[in-house]
């Protein structure tokens, strides 16, 4: 029995975290076909959700914010 819930709860946690990153990363896709692919010579459009996924955590690793905030 409780195998079961540890199952149900696995599985939901990676559900949701699928859905999260769908809601984040088709945005990323609309603007970049949108708005880059018109304007910049040599950007080709993105044709798949892993392709925004994947420019969405890169600009993820490269723009975070290391500065801590004091309150």
């Amino acid at each position: 029995m409780k195998l079961g819930i540890i199952v149900a709860t696995i599985v939901g946690i990676i559900v949701i975290t699928f859905i999260i990153a769908a809601l984040l990363a088709f945005p990323v896709m609309w603007l970049w076909n949108g708005c880059l692919v018109g304007t910049v010579d040599g950007i080709h459009p993105i044709t798949s959700f892993w392709q925004a996924f994947g420019i969405m955590l890169l600009c993820s690793f490269l723009f975070k914010s290391t500065g801590s905030s004091k309150s």
